[in-house]
């Protein structure tokens, strides 16, 4: 079944440039573990895992190496079977220091043994549960929240439709549309498997327009099918964004500050629950992931890529840099994080690898905001950036949270309007953690 109208979003929004030609498309490449294995075991949005290995041990593809007994919480398994060489703190791409173990990986290599090919559609819903949790599986469209927290919303919260995020509106990416090419039917069957766990009737699979091939691969599967359907969105940012895909999709507004359980539903990115299918039918932990290197490499491509590889050995495997890199950015330049260091590890949560040129890269001083107003018509949430981004750089964390600075999901548009070039993201993330930390600390005056 499918819905021809094409959906979006009423507030806000953008429009720039895709760049996504160079790997539209293009089937996914397999490359090799690298010579040095980095696996920080903090990929994931919540509690930081303890290690679960020793300097010298020996562990198999698969294995669990770091776990933690939060609720919020994701265990990290060895991607490779090799040598733990060591375990220390290192920066990640945030610059934040996390402890981080490291593999030597082995000539041949050995998984944990695997088990027989289970249905889900016997099992027990919160045996479901615990084996995606188990699984280590977070969120593969750059926000890495757990995936079992997600699928285990509040009892008095019913989810009615399940909504696969397929719109993949970043600039550059394409590596879910690479999935959805690949493993239509599996993809129609993990959305199947979410219904059936959240107790959803409906499931709709989300894609902007600018992706034909997938969307005709799916409609024709789905063609008859009275439960499951594509949902065709305009070409807009950040129309992938979650509240925003759910009014596109379902017309419902999830108040601010709360969750999509408000509304009755479920949002999951494609490689999401690609994840959840594989572990729940398969018993396959979180080892590998989809990741679109493109820009000035010589060979873009979508790589199927062990988590924990340094980015310079993806570099390499397509071929090097095809011009001097002028900026290199993990995810897509709207919500990436931009990183100077090449060893820095492909992680849960890294949907791309973009190399601009110092053609794309501009630097300006910061200027002081001209009250234009753009950032405010762009917002999608709704919200002030201007008077937020004014608070935030002052270090008035009062005032940022005054003006909702909280309901902001860094989707960027407003520094992508802005004409003073402000780095309006960058002080809404100090605004967030500082707000974040005053908080903990209230919890923690009140025990």
């Amino acid at each position: 079944m499918s819905e021809v109208s094409i959906k979006t979003f009423t507030r806000g929004g953008i429009h720039p440039p895709e760049h996504k030609e160079p790997t539209a498309g293009s089937p996914i490449r397999e490359i090799p573990p690298a010579p040095e294995m980095i696996l920080p075991l903090s990929q994931h949005a919540g509690a930081p895992c303890e290690p679960a290995v020793a300097a010298g041990d020996h562990v198999l593809a698969g294995q669990k190496i770091g776990d933690c007994a939060a609720f919020i919480s994701a265990p990290v398994h060895a991607s490779v079977s090799g040598t733990v060489k060591a375990i220390e703190d290192r920066r990640n791409f945030t610059g934040a220091m996390v402890r981080t173990i490291i593999i030597t990986p082995d000539a041949e290599q050995q998984s944990v043994p695997s088990v027989a090919p289970r249905d889900w559609r016997a099992m027990a819903v919160e045996e479901i549960k615990q084996i995606v949790r188990e699984a280590g599986i977070v969120g593969l469209g750059g926000a890495a929240f757990p995936a079992s927290v997600k699928i285990a919303p509040p009892k008095d919260k019913p989810i009615d439709t399940v909504i696969i995020n397929g719109c993949e509106c970043e600039p550059f990416l394409t590596c879910d549309q690479a999935l959805m090419l690949k493993r239509p039917d599996d993809l129609i069957e993990a959305t199947r498997l979410l219904m059936r766990v959240v107790g959803a009737k409906q499931g709709r699979i989300g894609i902007e327009v600018n992706k034909p091939d997938a969307i005709e691969v799916l409609e024709t599967r789905l063609r008859g099918d009275a439960d499951v359907a594509v949902t065709r969105c305009m070409v807009k940012y950040p129309e992938g964004a979650e509240k925003q895909l759910i009014k596109a999709v379902v017309n419902r507004e999830v108040p601010p500050g709360k969750l999509p359980s408000e509304v009755g539903a479920l949002v999951q990115n494609v490689g999401t629950a690609l994840a959840i299918l594989d572990a729940v039918r398969e018993g396959t932990p979180l080892t590998k992931r989809i990741v679109t290197v493109t820009g000035a490499v010589k060979n873009p491509g979508n790589l199927e890529v062990y988590i924990g590889t340094p980015v310079s050995f993806v570099i390499e495997q397509c071929g090097g840099f095809s011009a001097p890199p002028g900026k290199i950015i993990l995810g897509g330049p709207m919500t990436g994080w931009a990183i100077e260091d090449l060893n820095l590890p492909i992680q849960k949560g890294t949907s791309g690898v973009v190399v601009l040129t110092q053609q794309y890269v501009e630097t300006h001083p910061i200027l002081a905001c001209v009250r234009c107003g753009k950032c405010v018509e762009v917002c999608p949430m709704g919200l002030m950036p201007n008077v937020i981004s004014i608070y935030a750089e002052r270090g008035n964390w009062d005032g940022a949270e005054k003006w909702n600075a909280m309901d902001c999901f860094e989707c960027g548009s407003c520094a992508y309007v802005c004409p003073s070039k402000r780095p309006i993201i960058a002080w809404v993330r100090d605004a967030k953690a500082a707000i974040n930390q005053k908080r903990r600390q209230q919890r923690e005056a009140k025990k």
